[in-house]
């Protein structure tokens, strides 16, 4: 929720239109079938606002709804490709099933020598991406369960597993190319 408005004065005109239309963009979003993600594009559109100096803004209050339609367009994108990212993943790894139990002493050495690789590769991606791919992918942790613990939006914990899935690709194109 913004912090307690100082006099109107001190505002700008879109965020004085914000403060006394914050409701409306609130109801807005939840008949265009936002749910529980009212609130938080509500939070979106007041930080972008007053993070942003757009200049004057002939009709402010069609300006913040615009807003609010597009962060909400954005986060439904973002979960549909989050939807499509994680059923692609899974088909990727569904035929990893008949693999031996027990892995020979060279496979498991190899093995551990990959996977010290890629967990450099993440963690030279910054903390907080690697510590959201390893608390979505590894721990099992949903993604909204992640942003929460982490005081991020769901759409940054998104961005952040598509950074770490981009550099795996990468990664394993590199790996796959090279002579064995």
């Amino acid at each position: 929720m913004p912090p307690a408005a100082p006099p109107s004065s001190s505002r700008s005109g879109l965020e004085a239109t914000f403060l006394e239309n914050r409701d409306k963009l609130l109801h807005f979003l939840r008949a265009r079938g936002a749910g529980d993600s009212a609130e938080d594009l509500v939070q979106e559109v007041w930080l972008k606002i007053s993070r942003s100096n757009p200049g004057p803004v002939a009709a402010p209050l069609s300006y913040l709804f615009r807003t609010a339609d597009l962060l909400m367009i954005d986060r439904f994108r973002s979960a549909r490709q989050s939807v499509v990212r994680e059923r692609d993943w899974s088909d990727v790894h569904a035929g990893d099933a008949g693999a031996s139990p027990e892995p020979s002493a060279e496979r498991r050495l190899a093995a551990a020598q990959e996977a010290a690789r890629v967990l450099s590769l993440l963690e030279s991606l910054g903390p907080r991406v690697s510590r959201v791919f390893r608390r979505h992918r590894i721990d099992g942790a949903a993604q909204k369960d992640v942003a929460a613990e982490l005081g991020v939006s769901l759409s940054t914990v998104e961005s952040d597993l598509r950074v770490a899935y981009r550099a795996l690709v990468e990664w394993k194109e590199r790996s796959d190319e090279a002579p064995k």
